[in-house]
């Protein structure tokens, strides 16, 4: 049987043993309390989560990706945040990958059994034609999950980096990987609902790991979304905002310069700055790497 009495994730929390009497109002206001812990306890790993942005950086400049691979709450972050990337900073849904236990499937509904299995991340991995070239990040707010071990230890095996991130000290996750990201954000409110906190500090931790890879690698001017995707109307308007702030133009400046950009914010940009055509613009980006501020100089 599973020992899990010493695990953080599962302890009982003092403060809310009286939980099923307390008034909507007060379930909400100790939940936010709980809340501010998750943030003291992500800034604890600030350094790690550094480390892991340099790796995953360093992964996508060499045509490598960044994998997830998490069961339950934590799978469902990964794949997540790697759904949100494409909009977001315009690359491929192929750059960011999300393997939940289960499958598609164990994203709405859970698929009992998934997360023991020893085998089926690593055959997940060889199906993506896992190299040395990609990271791995694996998630576990336990940090004890098979599916997520063993694909840390295949990954390895691959010489493909590893991270992982739990919500406990030590945990059996982070003995498979290179950088060890462990926010112990305290016990949930409701024993045992990783979903809840340590879900919290995994989302924050994503969320750093994603756009900071994705700033280390040119698709961010400034603060602003340069390589955004025009796939509505709200997006369309955006990407004009974008122009506007970067630039200073107007927005039929913007709309035009678009338009010859054939949609492209970061061409853009650059050809109202440099008062250059779309050739040009393009040329100077790809000698720089994609990177706008290299581009202008």
């Amino acid at each position: 049987m599973i020992d899990l009495s010493k695990l953080a994730t599962e302890q009982r929390n003092p403060d809310t043993f009286n939980l099923d009497e307390m008034s909507p109002l007060e379930i909400a206001t100790t939940m936010n309390s709980e809340d501010l812990n998750v943030v003291k306890a992500v800034k604890e790993v600030l350094p790690e989560v550094a480390k892991a942005i340099e790796m995953a950086t360093s992964c996508l400049k060499k045509g490598g990706r960044i994998i997830y691979v998490g069961a339950g709450t934590s799978g469902r972050l990964g794949v997540l945040d790697a759904a949100e990337c494409p909009p977001t900073f315009g690359v491929s849904d192929k750059m960011v990958v999300g393997l939940i236990a289960g499958g598609e499937k164990a994203f709405l509904k859970a698929i009992e059994g998934a997360e023991d299995s020893d085998t089926l991340c690593e055959k997940e991995l060889k199906d993506l034609g896992l190299s040395d070239k990609d990271i791995v990040i694996g998630l576990a707010a336990s940090g004890r999950t098979p599916y997520v071990i063993y694909g840390l230890r295949f990954a390895r095996k691959l010489g493909a980096k590893t991270v992982a991130i739990s919500c406990n000290k030590n945990s059996e996750i982070s003995k498979e990987a290179e950088v060890a990201i462990e926010p112990v954000v305290g016990p949930e409110v409701l024993t045992g609902s990783t979903r809840l906190k340590s879900g919290t500090a995994q989302k924050m931790i994503l969320n750093m790991i994603s756009t900071g890879s994705m700033i280390g690698i040119g698709k961010v001017y400034k603060n602003l979304m340069v390589d955004v995707q025009q796939t509505n109307e709200k997006l369309i308007v955006r990407a004009q905002n974008i122009c506007m702030e970067a630039t200073g133009c107007t927005r039929e400046e913007a709309k035009k310069a678009l338009e010859g950009a054939k949609g492209s914010v970061k061409t853009a940009i650059v050809m109202i700055l440099k008062n250059c055509d779309c050739e040009s613009a393009r040329e100077s980006l790809e000698k720089s790497q994609g990177v706008v501020r290299e581009a202008l100089r």
